[in-house]
């Protein structure tokens, strides 16, 4: 088990949408929803009041901004862990290094629950000038590589399309 899927795109591309909708097909009953955003300002709790409402009751949410795979580890459900690209933000902030992300991810990979996750594609874009977000995008790139890597099925959604790439 692990990592079952993964589910990238740009920012308001649909994967959250998509995602959960490929979690809920998947279980029968109420999965976990891993939620990670740190709220930083009003225009982030908006966009998290938009995915709860989307999700209404369907998952059982559990907020963890930090330590992902003590979160999952306590599980014995699926869970879908919405947004990866949104961790890696925290860890940073946090000043958290890219070898602490990956052992995180390394034990969720050996998990027994199935875990779906979201990650922002934030690759296609210029190199920016500012240090922090150069790694920022680096980091999202890496762990991207390593969580597709790791997953059954990997799916690239663009205008709330779907496409399974793996």
């Amino acid at each position: 088990m692990g990592f079952k899927a993964l589910f990238i795109g740009g920012i308001k591309s649909g994967k959250s949408k998509n995602a959960e909708l490929y979690t809920l097909d998947l279980v029968k009953g109420q999965p976990i929803y891993l939620a990670t955003t740190e709220f930083f300002d009003e225009e982030m709790q908006e966009r998290v009041k938009k995915h709860k409402d989307q999700r209404a009751d369907k998952f059982e949410t559990v907020e963890e901004s930090l330590l992902i795979d003590n979160a999952i580890t306590k599980q014995n459900k699926t869970v879908l862990l919405e947004c990866v690209s949104m961790w890696i933000n925290n860890m940073l902030y946090h000043q958290k290094t890219l070898d602490e992300m990956l052992l995180q991810l390394e034990n969720i990979s050996k998990q027994n629950n199935d875990v779906i996750c979201v990650i922002n594609d934030v690759s296609n874009s210029v190199i920016s000038e500012n240090p922090l977000v150069r790694k920022f995008v680096d980091y999202n790139g890496i762990i991207a590589q390593y969580i597709a890597e790791h997953s059954e099925e990997v799916y690239h959604v663009t205008a709330g399309i779907k496409v399974k790439i793996k």
